[in-house]
């Protein structure tokens, strides 16, 4: 498994190098040190490191435009990771407006115009005579306006499908909607992009250029795809509500039985953990914890019946039939537990929720590929699938 390699932080922003960041390191050094080989070779080489260098110092910045501009408007930034296509900064949240997150996409090419600004103003009046400064920062100062331009193309995820993010959800005040536009024009520019790397291979002969446009846009397609599929998820964990998703598996005790009695019919009887509540009179009493019950002496169970433990409902987790998947997912995860109770209007028992319905929901919405054992393992480890981000998920979308 290839593991990012932590090499500090900036700002509190932890730094990281994807394993392959070494690889365009030495195409770029080999690109530059070609540009420079009038210098002699050693120059050339020493020259082509240091471009090399200031190119993903250059990225490093764009990227940290994104972070700190994220940061002041109260979001966390996990990371910031130098990889095979540049960089990326981990943003945990999604602004609270269009206006805000405006702020936070156009930051990047803000930085990188102005590094462009000053490369330019650095070349043509403060480097002097020495033709390897010059040429050095001129071409730096070209890469960052390229860098700069590439971004804003509108599509998702460059920073420019950011901008046409927060354009279109600041004109339908649709967040979700506004992502899945920009992460469609993303696919279709990805295409394009694929399309038109083979098309200067066939016609120009060159293979290397052609393949590394192509292979930017085959990139872009799976990073635009990977955002529609998040989106459809939130809009979906959105739609569905506790009345969908909840199930009838509890039983149902009497409240006035002792100890002994409902240990020897209900835990000794079956291997299988159940959800109990007690009632009486026609009334729900409240939920039977078995953990509360093995806090207690077995020389007691005969004296106290189920009323001495119980946990009523008006104390335990709940929510109401009409609340949203999103909302169910987040609360397990705050309150760190395995089920929550589904109330009736009438406040009454009406079902409950484990993860194990959570994911059985959604294969039912989205045709998601997890078998009937893989919910009971779920429902038994009381843990989501590897890779299915839930709770970051519904927390993003509630945000």
């Amino acid at each position: 498994m290839q593991t990012n390699w932590k090499i500090g932080s900036l700002f509190g922003i932890p730094l990281f190098l994807d394993p392959l960041w070494f690889v365009v390191l030495g195409l770029a050094t080999l690109n530059f040190a070609v540009a420079y080989q009038t210098l002699g070779t050693i120059t050339a080489t020493i020259a082509g490191v240091v471009m090399a260098l200031l190119l993903f110092v250059s990225v490093l910045l764009h990227e940290l435009g994104h972070s700190l501009v994220a940061q002041g408007q109260g979001i966390k930034v996990s990371s910031i990771t130098l990889f095979l296509f540049g960089g990326i900064a981990s943003i945990e949240e999604e602004s609270k407006t269009p206006g805000k997150a405006f702020q936070v996409a156009i930051a990047g090419p803000l930085v990188s115009i102005g590094l462009f600004i000053i490369l330019q103003l650095l070349a043509q009046n403060f480097l002097g005579d020495s033709w390897l400064l010059r040429s050095m920062a001129q071409d730096l100062a070209r890469i960052n306006l390229v860098l700069a331009l590439f971004n804003l193309i509108p599509g998702l995820p460059l920073d420019g499908g950011q901008v046409l993010k927060a354009a279109i959800w600041q004109i339908t005040g649709d967040r979700l909607q506004s992502v899945k536009f920009a992460a469609q024009s993303g696919k279709i520019l990805g295409y394009v992009a694929i399309a038109l790397g083979f098309v200067v291979d066939f016609f120009t002969g060159e293979l290397v250029t052609g393949l590394w446009i192509a292979f930017l846009g085959w990139f872009g397609v799976r990073n635009a795809t990977t955002y529609e599929r998040v989106t459809t998820l939130q809009q979906t964990l959105l739609k569905i509500t506790a009345g969908e998703v909840m199930t009838r598996d509890f039983r149902i005790v009497d409240a006035n039985q002792n100890l002994r009695s409902f240990a020897d019919l209900y835990l000794l009887a079956s291997d299988n953990p159940q959800v109990y509540f007690a009632e009486s009179d026609g009334r729900y009493r409240g939920m039977v914890k078995i953990d509360d019950l093995r806090q207690i002496e077995r020389s007691e169970w005969e004296s106290k019946t189920l009323l001495d433990i119980v946990h009523p409902l008006t104390e335990i987790p709940s929510v109401s039939e009409t609340t949203s998947l999103a909302k169910i997912i987040n609360q397990l995860e705050e309150e760190k537990i395995s089920e929550i109770t589904v109330l009736s209007p009438a406040g009454t028992v009406a079902g409950t929720i484990d993860k194990g319905d959570v994911v059985k929901a959604l294969i039912q919405k989205l045709n998601l590929r997890i078998t009937e054992a893989e919910i009971q393992r779920i429902k038994a480890e009381r843990n989501y699938p590897p890779g299915l981000q839930l709770p970051v998920i519904a927390k993003q979308v509630l945000t």
